[in-house]
């Protein structure tokens, strides 16, 4: 049966890539052979003359009392795949079922994050209601406060304003924040609590947009490189992960 399934030359690419993949010694020009000589009715191959002559070291035969072939798990579910079209099918099944799983994980990690940016949204806009807005302005000019101070958060960890990203993502749905990654919705979580001390402070608007940049690089560089936040995801799911380039100042 192993003869059979090694006649065939898709078995021979198969064999012949995984091998491309992971084995640095591997014989090309003899692999070439092989795929050319395929299909044909008398062409024979075994493990062990695959192994010899290409250096091959996916399969593996032995002889003697404990003797057989063995073979890489990879190479193992092709040949079991091949033998049983049901195997094939739950391997299909299988694989659909953890991608599904590990998508449902990757939205709650990040509707969390979302959320989690959303609370610390309130205590930004306590503090720009307590030092920033004085109390006699009307609703309209309390708006564009807010807004204002919504985009020097953008501008710091995006590289764009909210209107700027609506204008080059007319396709997507929903705004900026939703589609951030996870490591951008950690940051801008910090960026909204570290921006609210900066109020309090009196630091004008121009220099914290350039503090709140510096913060926002170097917490992105940092989580881009923790392998914790790495096993959460590594893009959203809209997808593009946005990395702030250069100083504020030419924001």
């Amino acid at each position: 049966m192993i003869k059979n399934w090694m006649r065939n030359r898709n078995t021979i690419e198969f064999l012949g890539l995984w091998e491309q993949l992971n084995n640095g010694s591997f014989k090309q020009v003899e692999f070439d052979l092989f795929r050319n000589e395929s299909g044909v009715n008398s062409f024979v191959l075994t493990p062990k003359k695959w192994t010899e002559e290409t250096n091959a070291i996916g399969l593996i035969s032995k002889a003697g009392r404990y003797g057989g072939t063995y073979a890489h798990k990879d190479i193992a579910f092709e040949f079991a795949s091949w033998i049983s079209a049901e195997f094939k099918l739950y391997i299909i099944k299988e694989y659909q079922r953890l991608k599904s799983d590990e998508n449902s994980k990757l939205s709650l990690n990040w509707n969390l994050n979302r959320i989690l940016s959303k609370i610390n949204y309130r205590i930004h806009t306590g503090a720009i209601k307590d030092y920033l807005i004085p109390k006699d302005i009307s609703k309209y000019k309390r708006g564009f406060t807010y807004a204002s101070e919504a985009d020097l958060l953008n501008v710091a960890l995006f590289g764009m304003t909210a209107k700027e990203w609506r204008e080059t993502n007319k396709e997507k749905q929903g705004n900026i924040r939703d589609d951030a990654t996870i490591e951008q919705l950690i940051v801008l979580s910090n960026l909204e609590s570290y921006n609210a001390q900066l109020i309090g402070q009196d630091i004008n608007q121009s220099e914290r947009l350039t503090m709140l940049n510096k913060m926002a690089q170097t917490q992105m560089i940092s989580l881009l490189k923790n392998k914790s936040v790495k096993q959460l995801s590594t893009e959203s799911p809209t997808g593009n992960l946005l990395i702030p380039k250069g100083d504020a100042k030419d924001e």
